[in-house]
Formats: C-alpha cells, structure tokens, sequence
C-alpha cells in the first residue's frame, strides 16, 4: 500500500464538503475520483498532498515514496523556454553527466592510486547514469513535450509567453519526467486535444507507479481507472474497475437503497398509523402499547432518500420551428491567419435532424470554423448558405454571448424580457442557480458556472441548428449526461466541436475530422471513427499526398467529406509554370478526382451488393431450420441450390472488393 486516507473530514464554516473519508491505494494502482462539481474532489487531493489540513482524520504516505501532483490551474512563471523547462527536471542527471565528463577529461592526466580512484567513482557513476536512464533523457523530454501537443516549433517559446492551458500541459510535462511513485492530476485532459489524451492515456497505462485521477473525461476514465472512488453528499464509496463498471454498479446500489428507502418509509408510516389507531381507543392498556411503539419508531436509523442520478439539472431542448432539409451548405470555404493555412475550398453539407461533430488537434481551425459560421470572423473565400427556415443558437467556449457586467438575472430577463420574474428564477434554479446565487455577475462566477448560464440561454433559444463550441467543458459527469439526454431528444439540428469522445459516441451521428487542412467524413459514432480512421487516412490522406487530388464532397457514405479541390489558379502561383501548363495539370487534377470518384463508388456499390447477398443468405439459413421445410425435400433442395449461387457470388464480389480497396 502507497498511500492511506483514514477518516478524512473537512468543513468550511457550515458546508461539510468531506464527512469520514476513507481508502487507501495500493502500489501501481490506477484510481479515479468522480463526483458532481463542489463534491470535494480537489479538496480531497489538497488534503493528501499536504496544501491543507483536514478538520480530523489523515493520509499517510508510505515511508520513502515520492508524491507528485498537478493542480487545475497552473501559474508557471519562468524566463527558460519550454524545452529548457523539462530539461531542469533533469538537473540531477545532467549535472551526474557532466561529473562524468569531467572525470573522463581528469583520468588522462593522472596514474597510479588517484586512478584508481577516479575509475571506482568513474564505475559508479556510469552505472547510476544507466539507471537514470541517463543516455535517452533528452530523446524522453522530446517524446513527452511531442505527445502533449507540443511541436519543435514550440520548443524556444518562453514560459512567460503561453496561455494558461499552455503552462498546464507544461506542469504536466515536468510532472511525468520527474517520476514521482504516486502522480495526483486534477482534469489533466481539460487542455488537451484527442492525440494528447490518447498519448496521456498510453503513458499512465504504463507508468511504473500509482496514479489518482479527477476527471470528467469518462472515455478516459474507461480506458485508465481499476479502481474508482466516488464522493457524494461529502461521503466516499469504492468500486473497483473501470467508470463503466463503476456506473453500472452504481444503478445497482443506487436500485437497492431506493428500494430500501421505500420499503422503511412504508414501515414507519404503517407503525404511525397503528400508534394513532391504539391512541384512539384511550384505554391505558392501548396507550402503553402506543408508547412502545413510539420507542421503537423513535430508535429507527432512517434512512436518507436517495438522491436522483439526473436530478442536479433538467435540461429540455425543442425548436419552435421546423428547419427546410438543407440547413447548412458550405462551398469554397478557406481560412488562414498569415501563413497558418487552417483549411482551403471546404464543401460541407448539413442536413435537418443530423448531428455532427466536428474533431481535430488543438490549432486546426475548429473553432474558427463555427466563428465564420456564426458571422464572428471573416472567411477568405467561400460562401455559406443556411437553409429555409434554420435559427441558430450558439454555444461559445469562451463564452462571448455572456455579458460580463451583468447579474445572472438580468443576463436572462435583457435576453427574453417576456418572462416573468418567477419564470426567469425557475430556469435559473433548473441550473442550479438558488436564492441570491441569481444576482452573482457572470464574471464572478466559475468556468463551470458561466457554461451552465450559457446553456440555460440556450434551452431558452427558440432556435432549430445548434452550433455548440465544447459544450461539456466545465461540467461535472451529471450535467453531460443530462446534456447528452437532452441533445438526443433534440428533434433540430447539432453542429458541435468537442473533444470528448464519450460524449460524441453518445450524440454524434456523423464525424467531420479536421487533418491535414481537411475534413473528411465519418457516418457513425466515435467507436465507427476509431474502426475506418486508419482505413479513411490511408485512403484519402495517402491519396492526397500522392496526386494532390481530392474526393467529392460528403453526403452521406463511408467517403471523405469536404475534401479540397485545388484550382488551376491556385496551382500556378504554387507551381510558377506557364498558364498552359497549368491549365493541363489542373485538367489532369480534375481527372484523377472523377476517377477517383468512380473508384468509390464501385467500391459502395460492391459493399451493397455483398451485404444483400448476405442478408439473403441468412434468411435462407432461417428457412432451412423452420419443422415444415426440413420435411420438404423439393423446397430443401431449390434452397441449396440457391445458397451455393449466392456463395459463388460472394467470392467474386469479395475479390471485386480487394481489388477496388487495393485500387483505391
């Protein structure tokens, strides 16, 4: 066991936030620490690494093991530059290379005994060296800077420079290198993109220590935690495994204390009514019987009512209007700041009732994307046209529809001024906002706080296309699910960016995956992305590469969507040949895509048509085990005839479709 937390409480004037905590994490262990927001998460891992002390109870370290811990918010002040950072970390090892250098230089000089001397050291030191992995320290501060989302590029950049998001993922860097034998992160995934998660994932899968967790990334959570501790109404339960097997256990103590809740609920009320009923036949004897049983009601541990999974928030979206089929169509759409080229001739087209996701790396253009869409930034080319009909409400990340001077009340009643005073405190109160919470300013309030009032404005909106910039930011695992509940309902439109991936298997029905400087399109969930993202990469992606063409635009279809389409124009300036020249390449450009095109569509064709041959096959399996046609040897053979066709068939059809993959 590495650590122990034994009846751990902590108070803030009245508002007990940890009531008897107690667990304890064993050598290597992955734990996570779940919990609504204010549960007390982050004072639970203030309380084990020592920044404050708890009202009784303790956490003990075990004797000689190291500590290291990553808070929410970092505020990293250094002159050195990124790779200079992670390189101090080092400090010891560096310093052991350098006195061994040193020594090699010295052992030239020198014979006899002080030889000896400085060999003994010499052999030590190496071997310490080896130990610290000293030969591929640097080549491991690349990888971790790398894996966080950093380029070389960043590497020179000073601390004093980066964004908040910035300096964390550099804490986290200098955590990892350092080693510790148990880590503490707190949200470690709030600034990262899908790669750098992933990477995270791969690395504390492998780490030769224990680590704790707070997060609300549940795919995260899914792919690290054996072991999860949940803090509800300031008490601690443990489940072991994953945040999957946590949630189902969870429904299933939860069933049980409800049905206990209201099994002694009905016991008392029926001893109440036997007391009065005794009561009211006034004869002592009744009435001593009476107050026995008072005693014994009166001696009942009664049980707390428990608390609903979804009833922190109550989130219900409806349009008052019914979009036309076509809500949002895309042509030509390019982007650049400078010499950043984010994405060129982007074809993007939306239908009613779809919902769609939009992923990528941190700095591929996303958000400027739902910018542009929203008339908040300017296109370079391109056009955008929404259909008959669409109203749209935007959810921002940085929460620019929020005025910051003004009270929560006011931010509401300015922005629907039909509502009534009661109406306004009773959305508000759906968002957990109660009693004199209403007259907070918005820039008073938390992250968490300010992405709650942004979707109570947005439950509000009567609109029929929602564009929502990570709208699960900030919110505890309660309100994604009551989100993702209420985005399913949702009989409008959905254009989201997000990056967490359990939230988008859960509501997405299309993936447009930004790489590259293009979009390529996904028809399924993220599960579907993570089964055809290598198959997809390597078919367009290398194709790409390879003759500078592109596939069409995306309709529905296991093809590339938004893909770009180079003009003639375009490729002169790139190219400084002659318009003639130029013209050619462009026309033999145009020609690759049709055929291109042509090879897609052979292949979808060729995938239906085994899918029919299939579904076919299996019915005929169907009839061959029904009583009446077993008996029937005319019928038994006309269908074997049939299946031995339909298996001729799909060979040709399973080699057509290894030649078209291969093709294309």
């Amino acid at each position: 066991m590495i650590l122990s937390c034994s009846h751990i409480s902590k108070a803030f004037a009245t508002d007990v936030v940890l009531d008897d905590i107690s667990f304890h994490i064993e050598d290597y262990e992955k734990a996570a620490i779940v919990g609504i927001n204010g549960a007390g998460k982050t004072t639970l891992l203030r309380v084990i690494v020592g920044e404050m002390e708890p009202d009784s109870g303790q956490a003990v370290l075990a004797k000689g093991k190291t500590l290291g811990y990553l808070a929410q918010h970092q505020d990293l002040t250094s002159h050195r530059s990124i790779y200079d950072e992670l390189l101090e970390v080092k400090r010891p090892v560096i310093e052991m290379e350098e006195r061994i250098r040193s020594l090699e230089q010295q052992m030239k000089h020198v014979t006899g005994r002080e030889l000896e001397q400085m060999l003994e050291t010499y052999t030590r030191l190496t071997h310490q060296f080896e130990l610290a992995e000293g030969y591929s320290y640097r080549s491991e501060i690349i990888g971790v800077l790398k894996g966080l989302g950093f380029t070389e590029e960043d590497f020179p950049r000073e601390i004093s420079t980066l964004s908040g998001g910035q300096k964390t993922r550099v804490s986290l860097g200098k955590l990892l290198l350092s080693r510790p034998d148990i880590i503490l992160l707190d949200e470690p995934t709030n600034h990262l993109d899908m790669s750098s998660i992933a990477w995270l994932e791969n690395y504390l899968l492998n780490y030769k220590g224990a680590v704790i967790i707070v997060a609300h990334d549940r795919y995260f959570l899914d792919k690290i935690a054996t072991k999860i501790i949940e803090l509800e109404s300031g008490r601690s339960s443990v489940y072991l495994g994953n945040y999957t097997a946590y949630s189902q256990k969870k429904a299933l103590v939860r069933e049980a204390q409800m049905k206990a809740y209201l099994n002694q609920q009905q016991e008392i009320r029926h001893q109440e009514e036997v007391i009065r009923k005794l009561r009211s036949f006034n004869r002592e004897k009744s009435i001593k019987r009476a107050e026995s049983r008072e005693k014994m009601l009166s001696r009942i541990d009664v049980l707390d009512k428990p608390a609903e999974i979804n009833d922190e928030m109550n989130l219900r979206l409806e349009p008052d209007t019914v979009s036309g089929e076509d809500v949002l169509t895309i042509r030509n759409l390019s982007k650049s700041f400078g010499s950043n080229h984010l994405f060129s001739n982007v074809d993007i087209d939306i239908r009613r009732g779809e919902r769609v996701a939009i992923i990528g790396d941190n700095g591929t253009g996303k958000t400027t994307l739902l910018k542009i869409i929203n008339r908040l930034l300017p296109a370079d080319a391109g056009e955008i046209t929404l259909g008959s009909r669409v109203s749209i409400a935007y959810y921002d990340q940085d929460y620019q529809v929020l005025h910051m001077e003004k009270t929560l009340f006011d931010e509401l009643q300015d922005a629907y001024p039909e509502m009534n005073n009661t109406r306004v405190r009773s959305i508000l109160a759906a968002f957990l906002f109660t009693g004199d919470d209403v007259f907070k300013r918005i820039e008073d309030l938390s992250g968490g706080e300010r992405g709650r009032v942004s979707l109570a404005k947005l439950m509000l909106a009567p609109a029929n296309f929602l564009i929502l910039d990570e709208p699960t930011n900030h919110l505890d695992i309660t309100s994604k699910e009551i989100l993702e509940d209420a985005l399913n309902h949702y009989t409008g439109t959905v254009l989201y960016v997000s990056h967490d991936r359990y939230f988008i298997n859960r509501t997405a029905t299309r993936i447009l995956e930004l790489a590259g400087e293009q979009f390529i399109n996904y028809i399924g969930n993220y599960d579907y992305y993570l089964e055809k993202r290598d198959l997809m990469a390597q078919l367009y992606l290398g194709s790409a590469e390879g003759s500078g063409a592109n596939g069409p635009s995306g309709q529905a279809g296991p093809v590339p969507d938004a893909f770009n389409a180079t003009p003639w124009a375009a490729a002169a300036a790139s190219s400084g040949s002659s318009d003639t020249g130029t013209r050619q390449a462009w026309q033999e450009k145009k020609e690759e895509q049709a055929r291109q095109r042509k090879r897609q569509n052979d292949l979808k064709k060729t995938e239906d048509a085994i899918a029919a041959f299939e579904d076919r096959n299996n019915r005929l399996d169907e009839l061959l085990s029904q009583p009446e046609v077993a008996t029937d040897v005319a019928k038994l053979v006309e269908i074997n005839k049939e299946k031995e066709e339909i298996k001729a068939q799909l060979e040709t059809l399973y080699e057509s479709w290894e030649a078209l993959a291969e093709d294309a």
